[in-house]
């Protein structure tokens, strides 16, 4: 079975109607800030998944939790879908209006509420981002660790459970979400959880609406652990013969229980594309980009364990970036990574997919998914977050050439099944959205996904909520 492709009825789905009162009342309240014109909604009605837009009716640009409750209230009366949007990076088709109705842009509720440097949390609106949220707050000697790459907005990072390149030392969105403001489907506002460090007060709901992906309810505000930063940091790449050995390095790492703050691996593709567009001159091998955290001398030492492991397995040209200007020219290579291989092949589009599996079973997991796709002669690229299992592979293909995207759902489908085979998860980081419904019926059960059900109708009976992404009602 290709579960990888989401099920024709979804992206064939019969729009349901935008009544023309509703839209009255929507620019009565927004004027300016409700926008029907066909390109600001064919922009929030694509994101960067490889499938074909599909756009709102309109889109509402909030300001505040008041602005997202009159909205969900409104489309709760008329039974209208409502799609919530931060910086539309998601990759699986969780932005798509398959059914039609509002796009709710959150990203100009971008304001930092609180910074409690004592207690070490924060509280942001939904549509801060990442980035923003740090730079606010390196001068008070912290930071946020929870890096996906892209300058995500901290709404959709909890929506999507959203974890990168940080989550071997620092964990993901899951662990670091303390409270949430939430709007449920009726326009009602609730408030999750709160700044103690720990509860046993009650249903986790926190959890529950961290990873929902926008089908229960719209986060506007959000609780975080924030973190000192360290006295001491330090990066390193080496290169190594082959991934296996790469693998096998950082498997080594984590089983000697170094504390290594981020262990990431490129493969020569997306050295070579990286190259090409940040102009590094890399040597284009198998590529492991390691981070250290702690004191001076708790770096140094996890620096040299570090080194004498990946000698171990052929690791040589050890490079040390311990300048912020260096470290940050590395880092900011491998977050381009993804739209460097986009330029390797001009007018291409990418299916992209991550899966999750214990360390142990990393090497096999991603040496079998390498062997099928070069078997198949698709161009592809390889990026992964080795230190906690994770891995994405790209396939680019010619959106023109039917066979192409076949060949990469197929090849998509074979490395999801390996994972689940090898106890791991369909999707790490990535979310569910449209693309992994299949996967997730044979990851978790018909019985566990029939709760879900249950869960998705008692909190949004008319199924206005992102209609149509994670299963299917």
């Amino acid at each position: 079975m290709n579960a990888s492709s989401p099920p024709a009825h979804l992206l064939a789905a019969e729009r349901r109607p935008l009544p023309a009162v509703m839209l009255e009342r929507l620019k009565s309240r927004f004027a300016e800030r409700c926008v029907t014109a066909l390109a600001v909604r064919e922009q929030h009605g694509r994101d960067e998944s490889p499938f074909d837009v599909a756009p709102p009716d309109c889109v509402v640009f909030a300001q505040s939790t008041e602005d997202v409750a009159f909205v969900l209230a409104l489309a709760h009366e008329h039974h209208v879908p409502v799609i919530p949007y931060g910086a539309g990076s998601s990759l699986e088709g969780h932005l798509l209006a398959v059914q039609g109705g509002v796009s709710l842009d959150v990203s100009r509720m971008n304001e930092i509420l609180r910074v409690n440097a004592e207690d070490l949390t924060v509280t942001v609106q939904a549509g801060v981002s990442r980035n923003q949220l740090n730079n606010e707050i390196r001068h008070s000697g912290l930071f946020f660790p929870i890096d996906p790459g892209a300058d995500a907005s901290l709404g959709g990072m909890a929506a999507t459970r959203a974890s990168g390149t940080n989550a071997v030392r620092y964990g993901t969105m899951r662990e670091n979400v303390l409270g949430l403001t939430v709007v449920t489907p009726q326009g009602e506002v609730i408030r999750t959880g709160s700044r103690a460090r720990k509860s046993s007060a009650g249903y986790d709901l926190t959890r529950l609406f961290v990873g929902s992906e926008g089908t229960l309810g719209v986060i506007t505000e959000v609780s975080l652990r924030i973190y000192p930063l360290p006295e001491a940091l330090s990066a390193a790449i080496c290169f190594f013969p082959s991934i296996d050995a790469a693998v096998q390095t950082t498997m080594q790492i984590i089983q000697m229980g170094v504390p290594i703050a981020r262990c990431e691996l490129l493969d020569a593709h997306s050295v070579r594309a990286v190259n090409l567009h940040d102009k590094l001159g890399l040597r284009e091998a198998p590529m492991l980009l390691m981070e250290f955290h702690g004191s001076q001398a708790g770096v140094a030492e996890q620096a040299q364990t570090v080194q004498e492991i990946a000698r171990e397995f052929g690791g040589e040209d050890f490079e040390w970036a311990t300048t912020p200007e260096a470290r940050t020219r590395l880092w900011t290579a491998r977050h381009h990574a993804y739209l460097s291989a986009l330029q390797t092949k001009p007018g291409c589009r990418c299916v992209t997919t991550d899966t999750c599996v214990p360390i142990s079973r990393l090497a096999e997991s991603i040496n079998e998914s390498v062997r099928e796709v070069e078997e198949a002669g698709l161009p592809y690229f390889i990026v992964g977050h080795v230190g906690d299992g994770n891995f994405h592979l790209g396939y680019l293909i010619d959106p023109t050439i039917p066979s192409e995207r076949e060949t990469a759902e197929r090849l998509s489908a074979q490395m999801v099944q390996r994972a689940l085979r090898l106890e791991g998860t369909c999707t790490g980081e990535h979310g569910i959205g449209l693309h992994k419904q299949g996967f997730l019926v044979e990851e978790a059960g018909e019985g566990a996904v029939d709760v879900m059900r249950q869960l998705k109708k008692a909190l949004d009976p008319r199924n206005i909520m992102n209609p149509g992404k994670i299963f299917a009602l």
